[in-house]
């Protein structure tokens, strides 16, 4: 049987390693490649004995040639934060061809894991999963554990050998292995208090990696995506500033309805409207779950940025795919009585690109940095505008890799619970 594997350069892998790597009734024809760019000309190169030449990757939009150039029976779909109607659209594309249109299984690529695990994941990107990750990571340091964040794959460089298990404990790590703007995002935090991090592409072999050294896996998941590994505790957040979200975005609504603890995060931003429908939701699809309110207060330190004219970057994902128009920086720029300066006329390359793309995106500037060009695209942009001061409102501390003329203010953020149900009590009663 043929098979297509549309995907983002993570969790299709992860599907691929699971189900088809070693199912010889199968032949993998290619992977296809949305939301991430620059992942659509490469080579899936640890793909097994059987696929000695590696697996290639193209642009999901020749799918419907891809199907009929191979007859391919069956399109799996194995990437995440996308609305129900993106999956409908795509079935529509490739079921007239004669394939079969079939979405991932949560259930069947969970790995059962050599430690008790905490899966952190959400129902959109963008909900403060990194934040509720350290925080849990946290209480499990104070019960005396040893803890691993092991974190979803996000493989933009080369798909080779050396990337199939990454583990991180210092900024030289981030150096010696190339990572990414949209990888320090995520790393960077864990590292910054202390948390040993595990990356890669083959997840069975980071789990066993992770076993000898810690007592507890942190699953801290991608997107909205579902956990690689079969968790002790699942923890699922969701938007209260993008009610109805949590019912209607793949494969989110599978981390609500399989939850054992949904922490609805941002409380403190949220209207009364938001909050009650994310509430009902919740209720509709898991009833049984352990519900807490929390937040995400964001930092500028001792900045005064009042009446200031400032370009706020933004988290890249979070802005662009997650939907949201805004993020930490624009929050924390707003309420310190700056004004925003309008990033859109200063945008050149792939982040002028980014705007056309996402149209919802208004005066913040994406941090977007896949490749060395993106970093250029990125530095040039901030450079353009004039302003009193540049905000970096992304996780990763940009300014280890961008040379910025400008004063930069950096915007942290935690979580914190808002209500007597602690998180911090189901973590200890799972695992302490």
């Amino acid at each position: 049987m043929k098979i297509v594997i549309c995907g983002a350069g993570g969790r299709d892998f992860h599907v691929f390693n699971m189900l088809y790597r070693d199912d010889a009734e199968t032949d993998v024809v290619c992977f296809t490649a949305a939301q991430i760019p620059h992942i659509d000309s490469r080579t899936y190169e640890v793909a097994g004995p059987r696929y000695p030449d590696g697996i290639p990757i193209r642009p999901e939009t020749e799918l419907e040639a891809i199907v009929e150039e191979n007859n391919v029976d069956e399109v799996v779909f194995a990437y995440s934060d996308v609305h129900e109607d993106h999956l409908h659209a795509l079935r529509k594309r490739v079921e007239p061809l004669g394939a079969r249109f079939t979405p991932f299984d949560p259930d069947r690529t969970m790995l059962d894991p050599p430690r008790p695990c905490v899966a952190i994941c959400a129902v959109r990107t963008g909900c403060g999963k990194s934040g509720v990750s350290r925080y849990v990571a946290r209480v499990l340091r104070e019960c005396g554990l040893r803890v691993a964040a092991i974190r979803h794959p996000m493989p933009y460089g080369a798909l080779t050998e050396e990337r199939a298990v990454q583990r991180f404990v210092s900024e030289a790590d981030l150096v010696a292995q190339d990572c990414t703007i949209e990888e320090r995002e995520e790393y960077e935090p864990h590292l910054d208090v202390g948390n040993l991090v595990y990356a890669g592409i083959d997840f069975e072999r980071i789990a066993a990696a992770a076993a000898e050294e810690v007592d507890v896996l942190v699953w801290d998941g991608g997107n909205n995506d579902t956990p690689f590994y079969r968790p002790d505790l699942l923890i699922t957040l969701v938007d209260p500033l993008r009610p109805g979200d949590e019912l209607t975005y793949f494969p989110g609504r599978w981390n609500l309805e399989h939850a054992d603890v949904v922490v609805i995060a941002k409380s403190e931003m949220a209207t009364e409207n938001g909050l009650a429908t994310v509430r009902s939701n919740i209720a509709t699809v898991n009833p049984g779950a352990i519900v807490v309110d929390g937040g995400s207060p964001v930092d500028i330190g001792d900045a005064d940025l009042a009446g200031k004219r400032v370009l706020v970057v933004e988290d890249g994902p979070t802005v662009t795919h997650g939907g949201m128009g805004y993020g930490a920086g624009f929050i924390a720029a707003t309420r310190a009585g700056a004004e925003i300066v309008d990033a859109r006329p200063h945008a050149v390359g792939g982040i002028a690109k980014a705007f056309e793309s996402y149209p919802h995106l208004e005066k913040v500037l994406p941090a977007i940095g896949y490749a060395p060009q993106d970093l250029a695209d990125l530095e040039e942009s901030i450079r353009r505008a004039e302003c009193d001061a540049v905000i970096i409102g992304t996780p990763s501390n940009i300014t280890k890799l961008l040379t910025i003329a400008q004063p930069t203010v950096r915007v942290t953020y935690r979580f914190e619970e808002r209500d007597g149900t602690t998180l911090a009590d189901r973590v200890r009663e799972a695992f302490c």
